[in-house]
């Protein structure tokens, strides 16, 4: 029997990526779905993306089978609900199985066919289970999700073994047994949840969901089972399973690659021309007038269309003249971009603009220069996910354990995302940073970061080293300062403005930091960002960080922090002066120090930019 699909609520595309991907539960309106893998996914609304960096970025993580970068698929606007495209989108399935009716307090899966799925054909997020109970008023009342799932640190997700809780262990066969789930009091805290079963004698009412989520939780509950429930599977697993409040925030991580859009060319025309070259070069053997009428039927016209056909083939006359660059080292996302954003002469391309603003004169000692971007494009790709814990640093290339994959077979194509926006770049003096980075106060304040850094890898079961250095600390703790002051004076929100860390000693050596804001749209943003940059602006700015950064709210306590007896990645640093949103740290807040930076109430003569 063929099952017909039904649209059951919206998400926009960029959800998709950073909080509804792959494998993550979406609460809708009556219903909690977990978005399945990318086998499932129908293709044909789909968009390829052409962001050769970011897939060759990809390919390395998951092998080189993957041959395109693609968007969601797109829905046209229509205000037919019955028409064709009501059946295209992100298949879903339902998660978890096990239902409660909000009226009786029933528990149990959607197979025992207790509770009666109701369609709607005009708005798929009145789509509902209902029971048969008849609650108040006669009105058949709606079946909500079960509160709680199991999930492991390998990354499955499973429904809750209510069955095997409420007997203490022990699953019975046979006889008659109804679950129900009950909240008493007004907190919702799990101490007043209780699931009771009708076999048993119970005069307390139930048993407390209150164990089951203790430190010692694993021992009353099963061991994983190893279900995906994103790709219908079960696997080996064996690891102990933890509980999971439906919708917790640690239930999905995403992992992400990103990468902008550089300039391969001085003219739009010829940047167009070696984005789309792969198509267009299978056409520089034919003669002028079959080549011409052939590039019309190509998919990539309607990019270069507005340039006509006769332009168009002198170019790709050009570029075939041309001698080929030497391939990139595709390991490296950071290296090309750094290079594109400090070259010396301005870019004017729609994915790529920038132009050269002197420094503040307050800043000159150790700002070398200051890059406005108008116009940038970014494009994130998800390649995986974790559950639990969320992706650190470098563990996502080193434990792939930890790494839930997106499908059933290798990917052949992984999830991307558009967007586009405006930044900032602040490039620091090389020889006055290399300069501090050799101070013995310096060198006594890493040691101290150092040991809580080694110590952190050491309970994670990671081999010691990949020590960012000094540079990137101080770094990253600079954006942060000014995320904070930027978000005050843009109009955008802490949490819409990203960085973009460029810290590397050595013969190529990278110091500076991009800050950025982007939208899904075409358009981008309206230039709030880029107008801090100008020199009049950006020294007070500037100052007016440090002086917020030199005392928190949480000292002393904050500036006395140390790294080292717990195993932390940051020095003085808290969520009332530096912690960021996950959207704008591209570390999860790790490798951050006030003390580094400006003097605070504890540690004097070791920051940068100290009095």
């Amino acid at each position: 029997m063929t099952i017909q699909p039904l649209r059951v609520g919206e998400l926009r595309p960029n959800q998709l990526l950073h909080t509804f991907g792959v494998g993550a539960v979406a609460d809708l309106p009556n219903l909690s779905v977990v978005i399945g893998g990318l086998d499932d996914w129908d293709l044909a609304r789909s968009t390829p993306v052409r962001e050769d960096r970011l897939l060759a970025a990809v390919r390395r993580e998951l092998g080189d089978q993957v041959e395109a970068l693609r968007t969601p698929p797109h829905i046209p606007e229509t205000s037919d609900p019955f028409a064709e495209w009501s059946r295209v989108g992100v298949p879903v399935r339902l998660f978890p199985r096990w239902l409660r009716c909000s009226a009786c307090n029933t528990l149990a899966p959607v197979e025992s066919g207790l509770f009666k799925l109701l369609p709607h054909s005009y708005s798929p997020e009145r789509i509902r289970y209902i029971h048969e109970c008849r609650g108040r008023g006669g009105n058949r009342p709606v079946v909500v999700p079960a509160r709680f799932v199991l999930a492991c640190e390998r990354g499955h997700l499973d429904d809750f073994p209510w069955m095997f809780y409420v007997h203490g262990g022990a699953v019975p066969e046979g006889g008659q047994h109804t679950l129900k789930l009950q909240e008493r009091g007004t907190t919702g805290e799990a101490a007043n949840v209780f699931v009771s079963c009708s076999c048993r004698d119970d005069r307390s009412g139930g048993r407390s969901m209150a164990p089951a989520l203790g430190p010692e939780a694993w021992r009353r509950l099963p061991a994983c089972r190893g279900r995906d429930p994103h790709l219908a599977s079960f696997g080996e697993c064996g690891e102990r399973t933890r509980t999971l409040g439906l919708g917790a925030t640690n239930s999905w991580f995403a992992m992400q690659l990103q990468a902008f859009t550089l300039p391969r060319a001085d003219d739009e025309l010829s940047q167009k021309i070696i984005e789309n070259w792969p198509q267009l070069s299978l056409l520089v053997p034919l003669p002028d007038e079959n080549a011409k009428g052939l590039v019309t039927q190509l998919t990539c016209w309607q990019d270069l269309e507005a340039f006509g056909a006769d332009k168009v083939l002198q170019a790709m006359r050009r570029r075939a003249a041309e001698t080929e660059d030497e391939p990139a080292d595709e390991r490296d996302l950071d290296t090309p971009e750094w290079e594109a954003l400090t070259r010396p002469d301005p870019v004017d391309l729609p994915d790529f603009t920038i132009r050269k603003e002197k420094a503040p004169t307050t800043a000159r000692s150790w700002l070398h220069e200051v890059v406005l971007a108008p116009r940038l494009r970014r494009v994130s790709a998800l390649y995986g996910f974790t559950r639990i814990d969320a992706p650190e640093w470098d563990v996502q290339a080193t434990d792939t354990n930890r790494r839930v994959r997106l499908s059933r077979e290798a990917p052949t194509w992984v999830p991307c995302a558009e967007t586009r926006g405006e930044g900032i770049l602040l490039r620091f003096q090389e020889d006055r940073i290399a300069a501090w980075e050799q101070r013995p106060e310096v060198l006594g304040r890493q040691r101290i970061l150092r040991i809580g850094h080694e110590r952190w890898r050491t309970q994670r079961q990671m081999s010691p080293g990949d020590w960012p250095g000094m540079r990137y600390v101080l770094l990253h703790t600079f954006a942060h300062v000014l995320i904070r002051q930027f978000a005050l004076e843009c109009g955008y929100n802490a949490s819409g403005i990203a960085e973009r860390i460029y810290a590397r000693s050595g013969d190529r050596p990278m110091a500076g930091i991009l800050l950025y804001t982007a939208a899904p749209d075409s358009e981008g943003t309206f230039g709030g960002l880029v107008s801090l940059g100008r020199r009049d602006r950006l020294g007070d700015l500037i100052g007016q960080a440090l002086d917020a950064a030199r005392l928190c709210s949480s000292d002393p306590l904050c500036a006395q922090h140390d790294p080292r007896p717990h195993g932390r990645l940051f020095g003085a640093a808290c969520h009332a002066c530096l912690f960021a949103a996950e959207t704008s740290c591209e570390h999860g807040n790790h490798y951050l120090d006030r003390a580094l930076l400006v003097d605070t109430v504890v540690d004097a003569d070791v920051g940068f930019l100290a009095r």
